[in-house]
């Protein structure tokens, strides 16, 4: 689910679209401009009064038993995955930082992709890219917490709408309309979670390739 996606604006773009001032965190090539798990990406966190932008790798680090069996203790060994998608929003491994408004972010993107139902000829799947035409910067709904390697960050899902469901039926990743993100960093849990709906279709284009 959303395991890729795309920042292709400038730092500087960033800040004039999120009225953030100087200083930056410096620019390690970000954006690539593709982005994947364990890699640093662009966010946009809210800090007291201030808007602060910050690099932070996609994914929350958990542990997750493995196929092998630990000898000694005769359980399977823990293995390391990054969760780059909240699903459950009442699930307490996201519930602390959706809580706290501090801990949500902004993820800047300018397109998104989700791989297709169906293999081509070639035996791969066909991978369609969506963007929101009218919009050269837009924001997930994201949340991020502090860990002994770094900050790190995951973003929302919600059902998807009716031009991603024929490509992605089981979800789609939370946008945010300009408007609302000022309500998803500072309101309460319960009206920020009002904000986790399908983006309307109309306004969004997909394309393959």
């Amino acid at each position: 689910m959303c395991n890729r996606y795309r920042m292709t604006e400038a730092q500087i773009a960033l800040a004039a679209r999120y009225g953030i001032e100087a200083p930056f965190p410096p620019d390690h090539t970000i954006p690539p401009p593709e982005l994947f798990p364990d890699k640093p990406a662009f966010v946009v966190r809210q800090e007291a009064e201030e808007r602060m932008l910050d690099t932070m790798a996609w994914g929350f680090p958990h542990k997750v038993p493995g196929k092998r069996i630990n000898k000694a203790t005769g359980k399977p060994v823990l293995l390391n995955k990054s969760v780059t998608n909240v699903r459950n929003y009442t699930s307490p491994f996201w519930r602390s930082a959706l809580l706290n408004p501090e801990r949500r972010c902004l993820v800047p993107f300018t397109s998104f992709s989700e791989y297709g139902q169906t293999r081509g000829a070639d035996g791969k799947l066909p991978l369609y890219w969506f963007d929101v035409p009218s919009r050269p910067i837009v924001s997930f709904a994201g949340v991020w917490r502090s860990t002994e390697s770094g900050a790190v960050f995951a973003f929302l899902t919600t059902e998807p709408n009716p031009l991603v469901a024929p490509i992605h039926p089981k979800a789609m990743p939370v946008l945010l309309h300009e408007q609302d993100e000022e309500q998803w960093l500072t309101a309460d849990v319960d009206q920020a979670i009002l904000l986790a709906a399908p983006y309307p279709s109309q306004l969004m284009v997909v394309d393959l390739g």
